[in-house]
Protein backbone atom coordinates (compact mmCIF):
# COMPACT_ATOMS: atom_id res chain seq x y z
CA UNK A 1 0.00 0.00 0.00
CA UNK A 2 1.64 3.26 -0.84
CA UNK A 3 1.76 5.96 1.61
CA UNK A 4 1.02 9.26 0.67
CA UNK A 5 1.93 12.27 2.49
CA UNK A 6 0.31 14.78 2.58
CA UNK A 7 -0.30 18.44 4.13
CA UNK A 8 -2.54 21.02 4.10
CA UNK A 9 -2.18 23.16 0.93
CA UNK A 10 -1.32 26.80 1.84
CA UNK A 11 -2.36 28.00 -1.75
CA UNK A 12 -3.96 26.80 -4.85
CA UNK A 13 -1.88 26.39 -7.81
CA UNK A 14 -2.71 28.18 -10.76
CA UNK A 15 -3.39 26.00 -14.01
CA UNK A 16 -1.27 28.21 -16.21
CA UNK A 17 -1.28 28.28 -19.75
CA UNK A 18 2.13 28.25 -22.00
CA UNK A 19 2.31 31.59 -22.50
CA UNK A 20 2.47 32.69 -19.19
CA UNK A 21 5.74 30.69 -18.77
CA UNK A 22 7.75 33.97 -19.40
CA UNK A 23 6.28 35.47 -16.63
CA UNK A 24 8.54 36.74 -13.73
CA UNK A 25 6.70 35.72 -10.55
CA UNK A 26 8.22 32.78 -9.11
CA UNK A 27 4.97 30.51 -8.27
CA UNK A 28 6.34 27.75 -5.45
CA UNK A 29 6.08 24.49 -5.59
CA UNK A 30 3.27 22.65 -4.14
CA UNK A 31 3.74 19.70 -1.24
CA UNK A 32 0.44 17.95 -3.49
CA UNK A 33 2.61 15.64 -6.58
CA UNK A 34 -0.28 15.73 -8.40
CA UNK A 35 -0.74 19.73 -8.40
CA UNK A 36 2.40 19.71 -9.46
CA UNK A 37 2.74 17.30 -12.56
CA UNK A 38 -0.65 19.17 -13.64
CA UNK A 39 1.00 22.38 -13.91
CA UNK A 40 4.25 20.81 -15.78
CA UNK A 41 1.55 18.74 -17.79
CA UNK A 42 0.10 22.19 -19.18
CA UNK A 43 3.15 23.82 -19.40
CA UNK A 44 4.82 21.05 -21.82
CA UNK A 45 1.18 20.14 -23.41
CA UNK A 46 2.04 18.86 -27.58
CA UNK A 47 5.88 18.24 -25.99
CA UNK A 48 6.25 14.79 -26.95
CA UNK A 49 10.05 14.80 -26.13
CA UNK A 50 9.49 15.64 -22.21
CA UNK A 51 9.17 12.56 -20.45
CA UNK A 52 7.35 12.45 -17.47
CA UNK A 53 8.32 9.12 -15.29
CA UNK A 54 6.10 8.48 -12.18
CA UNK A 55 7.38 5.64 -9.73
CA UNK A 56 7.33 5.05 -5.88
CA UNK A 57 10.02 5.51 -3.77
CA UNK A 58 9.70 3.53 0.05
CA UNK A 59 5.63 4.06 -0.68
CA UNK A 60 5.94 7.79 -1.46
CA UNK A 61 5.38 8.89 -4.54
CA UNK A 62 7.71 10.43 -6.58
CA UNK A 63 8.36 11.91 -10.71
CA UNK A 64 11.17 12.43 -13.01
CA UNK A 65 10.44 14.85 -15.33
CA UNK A 66 13.02 15.54 -18.31
CA UNK A 67 13.63 16.08 -21.92
CA UNK A 68 14.72 13.47 -24.40
CA UNK A 69 18.02 14.02 -26.22
CA UNK A 70 19.17 16.63 -23.37
CA UNK A 71 19.79 14.39 -20.30
CA UNK A 72 21.47 11.19 -19.96
CA UNK A 73 19.25 8.65 -19.89
CA UNK A 74 21.75 5.42 -18.94
CA UNK A 75 22.57 7.64 -16.35
CA UNK A 76 19.20 8.31 -15.02
CA UNK A 77 18.11 4.89 -14.93
CA UNK A 78 21.51 3.18 -13.43
CA UNK A 79 21.86 5.83 -11.08
CA UNK A 80 18.79 7.52 -9.74
CA UNK A 81 15.81 4.85 -11.11
CA UNK A 82 18.26 1.85 -9.58
CA UNK A 83 19.25 3.85 -6.39
CA UNK A 84 15.60 5.07 -5.03
CA UNK A 85 13.95 1.83 -6.25
CA UNK A 86 16.24 -0.75 -4.38
CA UNK A 87 16.72 1.26 -0.92
CA UNK A 88 15.32 2.41 1.89
CA UNK A 89 15.34 5.87 3.45
CA UNK A 90 15.06 7.53 6.77
CA UNK A 91 11.79 8.60 7.08
CA UNK A 92 12.09 11.76 9.28
CA UNK A 93 14.82 13.39 7.04
CA UNK A 94 13.42 12.16 4.04
CA UNK A 95 14.92 14.54 1.24
CA UNK A 96 18.38 14.61 2.80
CA UNK A 97 18.46 10.97 3.22
CA UNK A 98 17.54 10.75 -0.91
CA UNK A 99 20.27 13.52 -1.50
CA UNK A 100 22.95 11.64 0.11
CA UNK A 101 22.31 8.41 -1.68
CA UNK A 102 22.15 9.57 -4.86
CA UNK A 103 25.80 8.53 -6.79
CA UNK A 104 25.26 12.03 -8.79
CA UNK A 105 27.77 14.72 -7.76
CA UNK A 106 25.82 17.98 -9.10
CA UNK A 107 22.30 17.69 -7.30
CA UNK A 108 20.39 21.26 -6.69
CA UNK A 109 17.84 21.78 -4.29
CA UNK A 110 14.99 24.06 -5.96
CA UNK A 111 11.67 25.63 -4.64
CA UNK A 112 9.77 27.18 -7.69
CA UNK A 113 8.48 26.33 -10.77
CA UNK A 114 10.48 28.98 -12.89
CA UNK A 115 13.37 27.31 -11.42
CA UNK A 116 12.27 24.14 -12.80
CA UNK A 117 11.81 24.73 -15.81
CA UNK A 118 15.50 26.28 -16.43
CA UNK A 119 16.68 23.23 -14.97
CA UNK A 120 14.51 21.42 -17.83
CA UNK A 121 15.34 23.45 -20.44
CA UNK A 122 19.36 22.89 -19.74
CA UNK A 123 18.98 19.05 -19.66
CA UNK A 124 18.72 18.19 -16.03
CA UNK A 125 15.91 16.42 -15.25
CA UNK A 126 14.34 17.47 -11.63
CA UNK A 127 13.53 15.00 -9.18
CA UNK A 128 9.47 15.73 -7.05
CA UNK A 129 8.71 13.98 -3.96
CA UNK A 130 4.79 13.90 -2.68
CA UNK A 131 4.07 16.15 0.32
CA UNK A 132 7.62 18.37 -0.20
CA UNK A 133 7.80 21.54 -1.53
CA UNK A 134 10.61 20.83 -2.91
CA UNK A 135 12.69 19.06 -5.67
CA UNK A 136 16.68 18.07 -6.80
CA UNK A 137 17.88 19.49 -10.03
CA UNK A 138 20.15 16.40 -10.84
CA UNK A 139 23.40 17.27 -13.54
CA UNK A 140 22.83 14.58 -15.97
CA UNK A 141 23.25 16.62 -19.11
CA UNK A 142 24.04 15.01 -22.22
CA UNK A 143 23.73 16.21 -26.02
CA UNK A 144 25.25 15.95 -29.39
CA UNK A 145 28.27 18.53 -29.16
CA UNK A 146 31.00 19.11 -32.07
CA UNK A 147 34.15 18.22 -31.06
CA UNK A 148 37.11 20.51 -30.43
CA UNK A 149 38.82 21.82 -34.08
CA UNK A 150 40.97 24.36 -35.43
CA UNK A 151 39.27 27.42 -35.80
CA UNK A 152 38.11 28.43 -39.01
CA UNK A 153 37.73 31.89 -38.94
CA UNK A 154 40.93 32.18 -37.94
CA UNK A 155 43.46 30.11 -38.94
CA UNK A 156 46.91 29.74 -36.42
CA UNK A 157 50.51 29.72 -38.06
CA UNK A 158 52.38 29.19 -34.69
CA UNK A 159 50.60 28.59 -31.50
CA UNK A 160 47.01 26.49 -30.26
CA UNK A 161 44.85 25.27 -32.43
CA UNK A 162 42.17 24.51 -30.65
CA UNK A 163 39.25 26.55 -30.83
CA UNK A 164 35.84 27.01 -28.74
CA UNK A 165 32.68 25.05 -29.53
CA UNK A 166 28.79 25.79 -29.37
CA UNK A 167 29.22 24.38 -26.13
CA UNK A 168 29.60 26.69 -23.16
CA UNK A 169 31.05 24.15 -21.03
CA UNK A 170 33.70 23.00 -23.11
CA UNK A 171 34.55 26.89 -23.81
CA UNK A 172 35.36 27.96 -19.86
CA UNK A 173 37.34 24.31 -19.40
CA UNK A 174 39.64 25.28 -22.16
CA UNK A 175 40.00 28.82 -21.02
CA UNK A 176 40.24 27.18 -17.45
CA UNK A 177 43.51 25.10 -18.78
CA UNK A 178 45.59 28.11 -19.81
CA UNK A 179 44.34 29.93 -17.40
CA UNK A 180 44.75 28.11 -13.69
CA UNK A 181 44.81 30.67 -10.74
CA UNK A 182 41.32 31.24 -8.75
CA UNK A 183 41.33 34.71 -9.73
CA UNK A 184 40.09 33.53 -12.97
CA UNK A 185 36.45 34.40 -12.11
CA UNK A 186 33.11 33.48 -14.25
CA UNK A 187 29.51 35.53 -13.54
CA UNK A 188 26.83 34.48 -15.70
CA UNK A 189 23.42 35.87 -16.61
CA UNK A 190 20.81 34.54 -18.79
CA UNK A 191 19.48 36.57 -21.83
CA UNK A 192 16.54 36.45 -24.12
CA UNK A 193 12.78 35.66 -22.93
CA UNK A 194 12.73 32.02 -24.52
CA UNK A 195 15.85 31.01 -25.18
CA UNK A 196 17.30 31.93 -21.86
CA UNK A 197 20.84 31.86 -23.09
CA UNK A 198 23.59 31.90 -20.52
CA UNK A 199 26.09 34.70 -21.39
CA UNK A 200 29.20 34.10 -18.82
CA UNK A 201 31.43 37.43 -17.94
CA UNK A 202 35.01 36.27 -17.48
CA UNK A 203 37.72 38.32 -16.11
CA UNK A 204 40.71 37.86 -13.46
CA UNK A 205 39.72 39.57 -10.04
CA UNK A 206 43.03 42.10 -9.31
CA UNK A 207 43.65 42.76 -12.85
CA UNK A 208 40.44 43.87 -14.45
CA UNK A 209 38.73 47.16 -12.89
CA UNK A 210 35.40 45.76 -11.52
CA UNK A 211 33.35 49.15 -12.73
CA UNK A 212 34.16 47.50 -16.24
CA UNK A 213 32.26 44.30 -15.17
CA UNK A 214 29.53 46.75 -13.87
CA UNK A 215 28.82 47.89 -16.76
CA UNK A 216 28.63 44.79 -18.41
CA UNK A 217 26.22 43.43 -16.03
CA UNK A 218 23.79 46.39 -16.40
CA UNK A 219 24.03 46.01 -20.35
CA UNK A 220 23.65 42.67 -20.63
CA UNK A 221 20.66 43.15 -17.54
CA UNK A 222 19.32 45.98 -20.10
CA UNK A 223 18.30 43.63 -22.85
CA UNK A 224 15.11 42.13 -23.80
CA UNK A 225 14.50 40.33 -26.63
CA UNK A 226 12.87 36.92 -27.51
CA UNK A 227 16.45 34.98 -28.13
CA UNK A 228 19.70 34.87 -28.49
CA UNK A 229 21.47 32.64 -30.91
CA UNK A 230 24.74 34.29 -31.70
CA UNK A 231 27.16 36.66 -29.96
CA UNK A 232 26.10 39.08 -32.71
CA UNK A 233 22.92 39.59 -30.59
CA UNK A 234 24.59 40.69 -27.65
CA UNK A 235 27.52 42.61 -29.78
CA UNK A 236 24.87 44.80 -31.33
CA UNK A 237 23.25 45.38 -27.87
CA UNK A 238 26.08 46.28 -25.76
CA UNK A 239 28.52 48.44 -28.40
CA UNK A 240 28.56 52.32 -27.20
CA UNK A 241 27.76 53.47 -31.00
CA UNK A 242 25.31 51.32 -32.85
CA UNK A 243 25.74 53.62 -36.07
CA UNK A 244 29.38 53.27 -36.38
CA UNK A 245 30.50 50.79 -38.76
CA UNK A 246 33.48 49.87 -37.07
CA UNK A 247 33.29 47.29 -34.66
CA UNK A 248 33.96 48.32 -30.68
CA UNK A 249 33.74 44.41 -29.21
CA UNK A 250 36.42 42.01 -30.48
CA UNK A 251 35.25 38.52 -31.06
CA UNK A 252 37.34 35.39 -31.29
CA UNK A 253 36.68 31.58 -31.52
CA UNK A 254 40.85 31.16 -30.01
CA UNK A 255 41.14 30.57 -26.24
CA UNK A 256 44.27 31.65 -26.72
CA UNK A 257 43.51 34.87 -27.73
CA UNK A 258 40.54 35.52 -25.19
CA UNK A 259 43.48 34.32 -22.28
CA UNK A 260 45.92 37.29 -23.57
CA UNK A 261 42.97 39.65 -23.30
CA UNK A 262 42.27 38.61 -19.88
CA UNK A 263 45.73 39.14 -18.57
CA UNK A 264 45.91 42.66 -20.35
CA UNK A 265 42.64 43.73 -18.30
CA UNK A 266 39.98 42.76 -20.30
CA UNK A 267 36.50 40.81 -19.93
CA UNK A 268 34.97 38.36 -21.96
CA UNK A 269 31.75 37.36 -23.17
CA UNK A 270 30.91 33.35 -23.82
CA UNK A 271 27.67 32.71 -25.07
CA UNK A 272 26.04 29.60 -25.18
CA UNK A 273 25.25 28.23 -28.47
CA UNK A 274 28.01 29.89 -30.27
CA UNK A 275 32.36 29.28 -30.79
CA UNK A 276 32.67 33.67 -30.89
CA UNK A 277 33.49 35.29 -27.67
CA UNK A 278 32.92 39.20 -27.40
CA UNK A 279 36.10 40.84 -26.26
CA UNK A 280 35.49 44.32 -24.40
CA UNK A 281 36.63 46.88 -24.11
CA UNK A 282 39.07 47.11 -27.37
CA UNK A 283 40.92 49.99 -29.58
CA UNK A 284 41.29 50.51 -32.92
CA UNK A 285 44.80 49.58 -33.15
CA UNK A 286 44.23 46.14 -31.20
CA UNK A 287 41.93 44.85 -34.20
CA UNK A 288 45.12 45.16 -36.43
CA UNK A 289 46.62 42.81 -33.92
CA UNK A 290 47.11 39.06 -34.09
CA UNK A 291 48.25 36.38 -31.58
CA UNK A 292 50.99 35.37 -34.14
CA UNK A 293 52.85 38.72 -33.41
CA UNK A 294 53.75 37.83 -30.28
CA UNK A 295 54.29 33.93 -30.66
CA UNK A 296 57.29 35.32 -33.46
CA UNK A 297 60.54 37.64 -32.32
CA UNK A 298 59.62 40.68 -32.17
CA UNK A 299 61.65 41.99 -35.66
CA UNK A 300 59.50 39.87 -37.48
CA UNK A 301 56.33 40.76 -35.32
CA UNK A 302 56.77 44.72 -36.09
CA UNK A 303 57.73 44.07 -39.38
CA UNK A 304 54.40 42.22 -40.32
CA UNK A 305 52.48 45.08 -38.38
CA UNK A 306 53.86 47.74 -40.47
CA UNK A 307 52.75 46.07 -43.26
CA UNK A 308 49.26 45.57 -42.37
CA UNK A 309 48.86 49.66 -41.38
CA UNK A 310 50.31 50.32 -44.75
CA UNK A 311 47.84 47.98 -46.77
CA UNK A 312 44.89 49.46 -44.66
CA UNK A 313 45.72 53.09 -46.37
CA UNK A 314 46.30 50.77 -49.39
CA UNK A 315 42.95 49.02 -49.32
CA UNK A 316 40.84 52.49 -48.07
CA UNK A 317 42.24 55.22 -50.95
CA UNK A 318 44.11 53.25 -53.19
CA UNK A 319 40.62 53.15 -55.66
CA UNK A 320 39.68 56.78 -54.96
CA UNK A 321 43.40 58.16 -55.25
CA UNK A 322 43.39 56.73 -59.33
CA UNK A 323 39.97 57.81 -59.82
CA UNK A 324 40.94 61.18 -58.32
CA UNK A 325 44.01 61.60 -60.77
CA UNK A 326 42.86 60.41 -63.64
CA UNK A 327 39.51 62.38 -63.39
CA UNK A 328 41.29 65.90 -61.66
CA UNK A 329 45.32 65.51 -61.15
CA UNK A 330 46.30 64.26 -64.74
CA UNK A 331 49.53 66.69 -64.36
CA UNK A 332 50.90 64.55 -60.95
CA UNK A 333 51.03 61.34 -63.43
CA UNK A 334 54.81 60.94 -65.09
CA UNK A 335 53.98 61.38 -69.17
CA UNK A 336 55.24 57.89 -70.14
CA UNK A 337 52.66 56.54 -67.80
CA UNK A 338 49.71 59.09 -68.60
CA UNK A 339 49.62 58.22 -71.76
CA UNK A 340 49.63 54.11 -71.29
CA UNK A 341 46.74 55.12 -69.14
CA UNK A 342 44.95 57.64 -71.65
CA UNK A 343 45.20 54.72 -74.35
CA UNK A 344 43.60 51.97 -72.17
CA UNK A 345 40.48 54.08 -71.22
CA UNK A 346 40.61 55.86 -75.04
CA UNK A 347 37.81 53.14 -75.90
CA UNK A 348 35.90 52.76 -72.06
CA UNK A 349 32.47 54.88 -72.34
CA UNK A 350 32.46 54.86 -68.67
CA UNK A 351 34.35 57.95 -66.27
CA UNK A 352 36.47 56.69 -63.84
CA UNK A 353 34.10 57.09 -61.13
CA UNK A 354 31.48 54.45 -62.60
CA UNK A 355 34.59 52.61 -63.55
CA UNK A 356 35.98 52.09 -60.42
CA UNK A 357 32.85 51.96 -58.31
CA UNK A 358 31.47 48.97 -61.06
CA UNK A 359 34.20 46.70 -60.66
CA UNK A 360 34.54 47.00 -56.83
CA UNK A 361 30.63 45.97 -56.74
CA UNK A 362 31.61 43.08 -58.90
CA UNK A 363 34.79 41.97 -56.28
CA UNK A 364 32.77 42.26 -53.29
CA UNK A 365 29.91 40.16 -54.96
CA UNK A 366 32.51 37.54 -56.11
CA UNK A 367 33.94 37.34 -52.45
CA UNK A 368 30.74 37.11 -51.30
CA UNK A 369 30.00 34.36 -53.41
CA UNK A 370 33.22 32.88 -52.73
CA UNK A 371 32.19 32.48 -48.97
CA UNK A 372 28.51 31.11 -49.41
CA UNK A 373 29.26 28.75 -51.74
CA UNK A 374 30.91 25.32 -50.59
CA UNK A 375 34.25 24.98 -49.65
CA UNK A 376 35.17 22.70 -52.71
CA UNK A 377 33.99 25.38 -55.03
CA UNK A 378 34.20 28.49 -53.35
CA UNK A 379 37.75 29.98 -53.74
CA UNK A 380 37.74 28.02 -57.06
CA UNK A 381 34.27 30.24 -58.10
CA UNK A 382 36.16 33.79 -56.89
CA UNK A 383 39.51 33.35 -58.01
CA UNK A 384 38.61 32.47 -61.63
CA UNK A 385 35.77 34.40 -61.95
CA UNK A 386 37.79 37.33 -61.09
CA UNK A 387 40.06 36.46 -63.32
CA UNK A 388 37.57 35.92 -66.27
CA UNK A 389 35.53 38.68 -65.80
CA UNK A 390 38.12 41.24 -65.88
CA UNK A 391 39.87 39.51 -68.64
CA UNK A 392 36.65 39.68 -70.40
CA UNK A 393 35.45 43.42 -69.47
CA UNK A 394 39.12 44.47 -70.58
CA UNK A 395 38.83 43.00 -73.90
CA UNK A 396 35.18 44.47 -74.39
CA UNK A 397 36.22 48.12 -73.71
CA UNK A 398 33.90 48.35 -70.34
CA UNK A 399 37.05 48.75 -68.09
CA UNK A 400 40.59 49.70 -68.44
CA UNK A 401 43.37 47.51 -67.67
CA UNK A 402 44.88 49.86 -64.66
CA UNK A 403 41.60 49.90 -62.81
CA UNK A 404 41.27 46.28 -62.93
CA UNK A 405 45.45 46.49 -61.63
CA UNK A 406 44.01 49.01 -59.09
CA UNK A 407 40.69 47.24 -58.17
CA UNK A 408 42.70 43.71 -57.23
CA UNK A 409 45.66 45.36 -55.78
CA UNK A 410 43.00 46.66 -53.39
CA UNK A 411 41.37 43.75 -52.34
CA UNK A 412 44.67 42.00 -51.62
CA UNK A 413 44.91 44.81 -49.57
CA UNK A 414 42.03 43.96 -47.82
CA UNK A 415 42.93 40.71 -46.70
CA UNK A 416 46.19 41.80 -44.73
CA UNK A 417 43.41 42.95 -42.46
CA UNK A 418 43.76 39.90 -39.39
CA UNK A 419 39.63 40.95 -38.85
CA UNK A 420 36.95 40.08 -40.49
CA UNK A 421 35.02 42.67 -38.69
CA UNK A 422 37.11 45.69 -39.37
CA UNK A 423 38.11 44.23 -42.28
CA UNK A 424 33.75 44.83 -43.25
CA UNK A 425 34.01 48.74 -42.15
CA UNK A 426 36.88 49.29 -44.81
CA UNK A 427 35.25 47.54 -47.33
CA UNK A 428 31.95 49.64 -46.46
CA UNK A 429 33.67 53.00 -46.51
CA UNK A 430 35.81 52.48 -49.55
CA UNK A 431 32.62 53.14 -51.66
CA UNK A 432 31.83 56.54 -50.49
CA UNK A 433 35.75 57.61 -49.94
CA UNK A 434 35.49 56.59 -53.94
CA UNK A 435 32.79 58.71 -54.70
CA UNK A 436 34.15 61.69 -52.83
CA UNK A 437 37.53 61.45 -54.96
CA UNK A 438 35.59 60.97 -58.03
CA UNK A 439 33.64 64.58 -57.13
CA UNK A 440 36.22 66.78 -55.81
CA UNK A 441 39.37 65.20 -56.52
CA UNK A 442 42.01 64.97 -53.87
CA UNK A 443 40.47 67.43 -51.81
CA UNK A 444 37.73 65.25 -51.42
CA UNK A 445 39.85 62.37 -50.46
CA UNK A 446 41.77 64.99 -47.42
CA UNK A 447 37.70 65.82 -46.52
CA UNK A 448 37.23 61.89 -45.74
CA UNK A 449 40.44 61.08 -43.98
CA UNK A 450 39.84 64.30 -41.42
CA UNK A 451 36.05 62.94 -41.15
CA UNK A 452 37.38 59.50 -40.40
CA UNK A 453 39.54 60.75 -37.63
CA UNK A 454 37.13 63.00 -36.03
CA UNK A 455 34.73 59.95 -36.48
CA UNK A 456 37.41 57.23 -34.76
CA UNK A 457 38.26 60.00 -32.36
CA UNK A 458 34.62 60.12 -30.57
CA UNK A 459 34.24 56.63 -30.35
CA UNK A 460 34.78 54.94 -27.20
CA UNK A 461 34.48 51.14 -26.05
CA UNK A 462 32.65 50.76 -22.91
CA UNK A 463 34.21 53.90 -22.03
CA UNK A 464 37.94 53.44 -23.60
CA UNK A 465 38.74 55.69 -26.56
CA UNK A 466 39.04 54.08 -29.76
CA UNK A 467 41.97 55.85 -30.56
CA UNK A 468 44.03 54.98 -27.22
CA UNK A 469 46.99 54.99 -26.62
CA UNK A 470 47.68 57.18 -29.91
CA UNK A 471 45.31 59.85 -28.75
CA UNK A 472 46.71 59.94 -25.05
CA UNK A 473 50.02 59.73 -25.61
CA UNK A 474 50.74 56.66 -22.98
CA UNK A 475 54.60 55.69 -23.40
CA UNK A 476 54.04 51.94 -21.85
CA UNK A 477 50.92 51.47 -24.16
CA UNK A 478 52.93 52.70 -27.52
CA UNK A 479 55.36 49.64 -26.87
CA UNK A 480 52.50 47.41 -28.70
CA UNK A 481 50.49 49.67 -30.80
CA UNK A 482 52.56 50.37 -34.41
CA UNK A 483 54.90 48.16 -33.66
CA UNK A 484 55.90 45.38 -31.26
CA UNK A 485 58.80 45.70 -28.72
CA UNK A 486 60.36 42.76 -27.48
CA UNK A 487 57.96 41.02 -24.43
CA UNK A 488 60.82 41.61 -21.89
CA UNK A 489 60.59 45.56 -22.41
CA UNK A 490 56.69 45.40 -22.16
CA UNK A 491 56.63 45.39 -18.17
CA UNK A 492 53.37 46.75 -17.39
CA UNK A 493 49.49 45.69 -18.50
CA UNK A 494 47.80 48.76 -20.48
CA UNK A 495 46.22 51.54 -18.71
CA UNK A 496 42.46 50.88 -19.92
CA UNK A 497 40.22 51.44 -16.95
CA UNK A 498 40.23 52.78 -13.44
CA UNK A 499 42.83 51.04 -11.07
CA UNK A 500 44.70 48.66 -12.02
CA UNK A 501 47.58 45.70 -11.56
CA UNK A 502 50.31 47.92 -13.54
CA UNK A 503 53.20 44.98 -13.17
CA UNK A 504 52.94 41.86 -15.23
CA UNK A 505 56.50 41.08 -15.72
CA UNK A 506 60.06 41.29 -14.29
CA UNK A 507 61.69 43.62 -16.96
CA UNK A 508 65.06 43.04 -14.82
CA UNK A 509 65.49 39.65 -16.23
CA UNK A 510 66.54 40.25 -19.59
CA UNK A 511 67.67 37.00 -22.42
CA UNK A 512 71.09 36.88 -23.26
CA UNK A 513 74.25 34.85 -21.96
CA UNK A 514 74.51 34.60 -18.37
CA UNK A 515 71.50 36.73 -17.60
CA UNK A 516 70.25 34.17 -15.38
CA UNK A 517 72.92 33.58 -13.32
CA UNK A 518 73.52 37.45 -12.40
Amino acid sequence: MIRIRRQPLKRKVKNEKASQLSSSQDIPLSNNLEENIKYFTSIYQESEDVIFRSFVVDQTAAAIIYIEGLSDTQKLDEQVLVTLLDKSFHEQDFLRSVKNQLPISNIKTITTFSDCIDAIGNGNPILLFDGFEEAFSLGLVKFEKRSIEEPQAETSIRGPREGFTESLGVNTSLLRRIIKDPALKMKSVHVGKYTKTKVVISYIEGVVDQTLIKEIENRLNRIKIDGVLESGYIEQFIEDNPYSPFPQVLYTERPDVVSANLLEGRAVLMIEGTPFSLIAPVSFFSLFQSQEDYYERFWIGTFIRTLRFLFLAIALFLPSIYVAITTFHQEMVPTNLLISIASARESVPFPAIVEGLMMELVFEALREAGIRLPKQVGSAVSIVGALVIGQAAVQAGIVAAPMVIVVSITGIASFMVPRYSIGLAIRLIRFPIIILGGSLGLIGIILALILIIIHLSTLRSFGIPYLSPINTLQKQPMKDTLIRTPLWKMGTRPHLTGEYNAVREDTNLHPGPNKGSE
